[in-house]
């Protein structure tokens, strides 16, 4: 519909809205009638758009952490609607920015063009291409986040993601709109990507054509510190770490750690039995000064973490599931995606009702793929099995909110733009690590069913195996999970997902822990290697006290607030019962300054005498103090070897032959 032709018709109907309330109502204020909507942005159809659009990055103002955009849209006249991305695969929302777009200026043989943004979709912008015009010439900026926890720009390092600088046609497929996409990065700055280049000098990269699924599915990491790293298996399965850092000493890797990360390729491959990319891309920052970012793609990730990641490896134990989980995800969320996770384009909304199988199976195989690749000892991967079921065991939040509830949170939080206060009482985004519980219990299941002749892994080669090499995505439904288990497995895999999945359940899914042949138990002895653990961070006494709290940094990092400052409070937990709110300041623990030394201390002594332990704590500029009436000592959680079952978990975590 033209522009014009769009406003009349919206004054005519607002016009005739107003006529037939008078009739009705006459001109009683009391009985207000809605104003009529406007017509709907155009639908996806499965057609090529008309002409490849140009688009042009310049990354050179990462001072202001400013990115200045211009597209050249092959158009014809009338009225044509572009759309900014939304809703953002990986993210599962609508989370996309589009308030951080400015300076937006349309121009056509040579003169400016007025644009109006669509009064209920506001990542629609309509224009109206006069008459003679071929082309659309479109620029503005998008503004990154300058605060460096925040935004993924900082002045030597970049994240750029196609989603945040283009503007598209709607009414077609995000496959059948072609990109002719470059880029201009600051002097001496290298780049990765799993695109393909078409050329490069100092001003400019130019890289292949692209569908625009294939270019918002392909970010670039930019910056002045990189060193790339082959851990392929072979010429016919080429992946790499692309390393960025915030200085060169960060990128130092020992061969045992190239290793490590080799095996991974390996034993990805191993259970898989299959690859559905060119080549693989691990765009990795290494850095205090960009935030940590884990974020799927078919044939790359986004992966960030602190900068020690190699050169502290004793402190990152936790962190090493990132680049099993995001790797994994190239067949699981790319290469296959629930049926309602796929969209035609950007601007279609997403539901995820099965999250639980594309996060959760993921994060599984993640964690096993870690601990086969020898990133974490068996001990290490036991240990953080133990961490998630007893971080359930202190989550009351079970007892109202099903699980496959939890797979809206995306959307209601904006895919973390509003946290969560409560997490425990609140279950957030439980569809990843609960899922890691379920999905134990369906492998040691189908090992103890069989005899250990069939495992999960069977179901992997059968589900994502197919196809091998072919990047098109395969959409997948509940039934179609059920009968490749079923194949894989004969049992009643339809009640025990919704047992577990679509009912609520109090009771914490340990079974895979038991048939496994461990326990859950608790004990007062810190695991060695959280111990080494980054000590910038919240240092958590969820199982004891019932509380998360930030120690000393001798860095200066902010993260998690001041020293002091409360992170999570466990819903019902003794710090909670004695009035403890997130957000508060640890200030005297027995009348004595805080440390987290002086914490764990009297813990330890209440374990043996009948006196609360005493918190003085800051809330704004008001002094608290509480009593936590709590005499269960530290209690660290761990699995303990039961000999009368079959040592079914250990088998799960070792390397494939």
């Amino acid at each position: 519909m033209p522009l014009w032709l769009f406003r009349n018709y919206f004054l005519a109907e607002a016009a005739l809205c107003f006529l037939l309330t008078c009739a009705v109502y006459g001109q009683n204020a009391d009985n207000p009638q809605p104003v009529v909507l406007p017509p709907a942005v155009p639908a996806a159809v499965d057609r090529p758009y008309g002409g490849t659009i140009s688009l042009l990055v310049d990354l050179t103002n990462v001072n202001d952490r400013v990115l200045n955009v211009h597209e050249q849209i092959p158009v014809k006249a009338g009225e044509i609607t572009l759309f900014y991305p939304q809703w953002l695969p990986g993210t599962h929302s609508p989370s996309n920015p589009v308030a951080n777009l400015a300076g937006l200026v349309f121009t056509a043989n040579g003169k400016n063009i007025p644009w109006l943004r669509d009064r209920v979709d506001v990542w629609a912008f309509h224009v109206e291409v006069p008459e003679g015009a071929t082309m659309l010439e479109v620029t503005f900026q998008y503004l990154a986040p300058l605060r460096p926890q925040q935004g993924r720009i900082s002045t030597s390092i970049a994240d750029l993601c196609w989603n945040n600088v283009l503007l598209y046609p709607a009414g077609y497929f995000a496959r059948r709109i072609q990109f002719s996409p470059a880029l201009k990065l600051p002097e001496g700055w290298k780049f990765a990507t799993s695109l393909d280049t078409k050329s490069e000098n100092t001003a400019r990269v130019q890289f292949k054509d692209v569908p625009l699924e294939t270019l918002i599915d392909s970010p670039v990491y930019a910056g002045i510190n990189y060193r790339r790293v082959d851990i392929s298996t072979g010429n016919d399965n080429p992946v790499y770490l692309d390393l960025f850092a915030d200085r060169p000493e960060q990128l130092e890797i020992t061969s045992e750690q190239v290793e490590y990360h080799k095996n991974l390729v390996v034993q990805a491959q191993k259970l898989f039995n299959s690859r559905h990319y060119d080549h693989y891309d691990f765009l990795f920052s290494l850095s205090d000064s960009v935030g940590p970012k884990g974020l799927e793609h078919h044939q790359s990730s986004e992966d960030g973490t602190r900068a020690n990641y190699f050169t502290d490896w004793a402190a990152g134990i936790s962190a090493r599931g990132l680049l099993p989980h995001e790797y994994v995800h190239s067949w699981n969320g790319k290469f296959r995606r629930p049926a309602d996770l796929w969209t035609p384009n950007f601007n279609v909304p997403m539901q995820n009702d099965l999250l639980w199988v594309y996060e959760g199976l993921t994060d599984y195989y993640g964690n096993v793929l870690a601990a086969r690749s020898g990133l974490r000892t068996p001990e290490q991967a036991r240990d953080v099995i133990a961490q998630i079921a007893a971080g359930f065991e202190i989550s009351p939040g079970r007892g109202w909110r099903p699980l496959e509830d939890t797979t809206n949170q995306p959307i209601i939080s904006s895919h973390g733009a509003t946290p969560e206060f409560w997490p425990s009482w609140q279950r957030a985004y439980d569809y990843y690590a609960e899922s890691d519980l379920i999905w134990l219990d369906a492998d040691t299941k189908i090992r103890a069913l069989s005899g250990g002749q069939k495992s999960l892994d069977d179901f992997a080669k059968l589900f994502f195996g197919i196809d091998n090499g072919s990047h098109a995505t395969v959409t997948y439904r509940l039934e179609d999970l059920l009968k490749a288990l079923q194949t894989v497995q004969s049992y009643d895999w339809k009640s025990f997902f919704r047992t577990h999945v679509y009912q609520v359940q109090a009771h914490v899914p340990e079974d895979g822990i038991n048939q496994g042949g461990y326990r859950l138990a608790y004990n007062d002895i810190e695991p060695e290697w959280m111990k080494h653990m980054d000590k910038s961070r919240p240092t958590s006494f969820a199982t004891s006290l019932g509380l998360s709290v930030k120690g000393s940094d001798s860095d200066g990092n902010d993260e998690g607030g001041p020293q002091g400052t409360v992170g999570e409070v466990s819903w019902g937990g003794a710090a909670f019962k004695a009035g403890m709110t997130p957000g508060m300041r640890l200030q005297a623990v027995n009348n004595q300054d805080f440390t987290v030394a002086n914490l764990r201390q009297a813990i330890m002594a209440a374990e043996n005498n009948k006196e609360p332990i005493k918190l003085l704590l800051k809330r704004d500029k008001e002094f608290i103090t509480l009593s936590v009436n709590y005499h269960g000592g530290l209690r660290y959680p761990h699995l303990v070897r039961v000999e009368s079952n079959p040592d079914i978990l250990d088998a799960i975590l070792a390397p494939v032959k």
